[in-house]
């Protein structure tokens, strides 16, 4: 329970380093956060392999809704901002922690994407980390159904990696 509660304050601070910090010094908060994780939560090469899918797959949905226009930063480019990579990283390791009850039943899994995905992303365009040049509304529905498709499939993927 208290690594679960842990698990959840490093993430937690990681994702304000990201979000607020960009591609700036705050990162190494962020990478001290998932640092720590694998020091003192989860010193496994499976936690390894699980944030090495989670980042390439998130990054890869990430960089085509940033090609699609769903998304724009203040830096322009075709890959998302590292910081954002590394908000990838730091959703890994909440997957068999903190996380770990949304996987069964999968309906957890699949309300808490449709939920909690666009609700960060809303976060994160709210504190100005990223703008959505379709609009707030059409963004975050589209947001929702495809989380309510990624969790689960994050959820899953973390299962078959332990």
């Amino acid at each position: 329970m208290l690594k679960n509660l842990i698990n959840a304050g490093l993430f937690q601070l990681g994702w304000f380093a990201c979000v607020l910090g960009g591609n700036s010094l705050w990162l190494l908060l962020a990478g001290g956060a998932l640092l720590a994780h694998l020091l003192w939560i989860s010193r496994s090469l499976a936690q390894v392999r699980l944030i090495a899918v989670v980042c390439v797959l998130g990054s890869t949905v990430d960089s085509l809704l940033l090609n699609a226009g769903v998304f724009a930063f203040k830096q322009p480019g075709v890959l998302i901002p590292f910081w954002l990579v590394l908000l990838w990283a730091l959703l890994a390791i909440t997957l068999n922690h903190c996380l770990a009850w949304t996987a069964k039943p999968l309906w957890r899994a699949i309300l808490l994407g449709a939920i909690g995905g666009p609700l960060s992303y809303y976060a994160g365009q709210r504190l100005g980390a990223v703008q959505f040049p379709m609009g707030l509304w059409p963004t975050l529905l589209g947001l929702s159904l495809l989380w309510a498709g990624l969790f689960p499939l994050l959820s899953t993927c973390s299962r078959w990696l332990r």
